[in-house]
């Protein structure tokens, strides 16, 4: 994603405030069923994705009226993990996290924490 794509959202949706505290307050569940609303609204009702096309009917939602298509398109790169020019609902969610450097830490405490506390709990055995 170029400099003021990335600028753009950053200040529009405010990810890395926002999202680690809806996290804290809604639970791991009721932030991945936020997410997945998130998706529902962006996403091209016909192909279940969100594509170029779907993104640029909901950019002015976004704050994002002003991106031109070439980077709107490296939005959709910056989350495409299959390389199909869309997101998917994981390919979206994987992204809002990753868009959030707080919330990938504290997510990866939590895990270390689990996995530590069953290495104990084997050890024990």
């Amino acid at each position: 994603m170029d400099q003021r794509a990335a600028s753009m959202v950053e200040d529009s949706l405010g990810f890395e405030d926002f999202l680690p505290s809806m996290a804290e307050r809604l639970g791991p569940e009721g932030l991945i069923e936020e997410l997945c609303k998130g998706f529902q609204l962006l996403m091209d009702t016909r192909r279940g994705l969100i594509t170029l096309e779907s993104l640029r009917r909901n950019a002015e939602r976004l704050g994002l009226e002003g991106l031109a298509d070439n980077e709107l398109l490296g939005m959709l790169r910056e989350g495409d993990l299959d390389g199909d020019g869309a997101l998917d609902q994981m390919e979206f969610c994987i992204l809002m996290f990753r868009l959030s450097p707080e919330l990938m830490q504290g997510s990866q405490r939590m895990l270390e924490k689990a996995l530590g506390m069953q290495l104990m709990r084997s050890v024990m055995l």
